[in-house]
């Protein structure tokens, strides 16, 4: 019988998210009878222990006895137990300098490391992740950035409401005045921050309207890759070159920058792609943006108004773009910035739902199908003490 562990989350500032609630482990093991599953006590996490206990699980402090730990963030380096399987979020993948040590760690203590971020289809398109989530809290809190800004409504912040439908009442209350807004993005991030533009009954258009006209209602604009880059050489692009070659391109997005209010950002940004705006094109009078809402919170790449992460505590800050420096967002010349970079974590039930629904769709059933699709081996980035060849070359970031 296979054993596994809800590992409980130990990063700081505290993360009340798990891999699956106490529903969906009951799925999990109805469905999955040849394994046993034991819930690691904590005191944060957004279903109590006893929850866990009345859908008959053990909850303890000792999760030794388990071969697999299942957990959401970094799992602190005295807490990893050696010659154990582990899934979290690593943040290695992108030689992350902070992570370094937890990495050479988990190689030092001989642990298989799967990571969430990397567990894909064959094609390569990733299965889980908590991505909805952060787009519609990312949008949520943009627009309660405008509301405090202009102090024409108050939202309350979404970690202090139970859950997702309780976001979407507060939403019912406002009244947003006519803006125009862009959306970039294709995945589940901006389709996250899409379901509450939608939900507001923002009428949606396309490229060549909005860039053309001004509108007596609140709209966006929903664009991709393509729309905000174009070809250096004049001719037309395709979306599969630009991820692989994106110093072909240069950023289109200026037409954007003069055209609308409120940027919401849900885009994957990758090395060496066109930045969306620079720090002199903000200076001038043309750039009309004025709330941007950075969900993707790349710090001083692609939008050079994301300074610093922020906070759950403390969301919102000013942009000066005159001085390039941080101020109060209340300042009528700074653009007001949202650049959480933690958002799923202020639903933490809703998104911990989601994610247990994906990773029993997509992940436990490699564990008794002999990993059929390839699921396990594809994520799986050490063994033996070593990196797997698929994550060699972060051989010379652990060296």
């Amino acid at each position: 019988m296979l054993k596994f562990a809800i590992i409980r989350e130990e990063k700081t500032p505290p993360d009340r998210r798990v891999v699956f609630s106490p529903k969906h482990l009951k799925k999990a093991k109805d469905q999955f009878p040849e394994a046993q599953f034991k819930v690691q006590t904590s005191a944060i996490r957004i279903f109590k222990d006893e929850e866990y206990q009345n859908e008959g699980f053990q909850v303890s402090e000792d999760i030794s006895n388990c071969e697999v730990m299942i957990g959401v963030k970094e799992v602190p380096i005295e807490s990893l137990i050696p010659n154990k399987k582990y899934f979290f979020f690593s943040h290695t993948i992108k030689k992350q300098p902070y992570n370094r040590d937890l990495l050479k760690a988990i190689l030092d203590k001989n642990i298989e490391l799967f990571d969430h971020e990397v567990i894909t289809s064959e094609s390569g398109m990733r299965l889980i992740g908590f991505g909805r989530y952060a787009g519609l809290v990312g949008a949520y809190n943009g627009f309660r950035a405008i509301g405090l800004k202009n102090e024409i409504f108050n939202l309350p912040k979404a970690d202090d409401l139970p859950d997702l439908n309780a976001m979407l009442a507060e939403l019912d209350k406002i009244k947003v005045p006519n803006l125009k807004i862009v959306l970039t993005g294709s995945g589940k991030v901006a389709r996250g921050a899409k379901e509450i533009l939608d939900h507001l009954k923002i009428r949606q258009v396309e490229v060549t309207e909005y860039l053309a006209s001004e509108f007596e209602e609140l709209v966006y604009c929903h664009i991709d890759v393509l729309d905000y880059n174009k070809r250096l050489d004049g001719n037309e692009g395709n979306i599969p070159e630009f991820f692989k070659n994106p110093e072909l391109y240069e950023s289109d997005f200026w037409r954007f920058a003069v055209s609308s209010d409120f940027f919401i950002a849900g885009h994957f940004y990758g090395q060496g792609a066109p930045v969306f705006f620079t720090k002199e094109e903000a200076k001038t009078p043309n750039f009309r943006i004025k709330y941007i809402a950075d969900i993707s919170c790349d710090i001083a790449k692609p939008i050079p108004s994301t300074i610093r992460a922020s906070t759950i505590a403390d969301p919102i800050y000013g942009y000066d773009p005159k001085t390039e420096k941080e101020t109060d967002y209340k300042n009528p010349e700074a653009i007001t910035v949202m650049a959480v970079d933690n958002l799923p974590c202020e639903l933490p039930k809703d998104a911990s739902d989601g994610f247990g629904e994906m990773f029993l769709e997509h992940v436990l059933p490699a564990f008794f199908n002999n990993d059929k699709n390839g699921i396990l081996e594809r994520a799986r980035m050490t063994k033996d003490g070593k990196l797997t060849p698929r994550y060699s070359y972060l051989q010379d970031f652990v060296s």
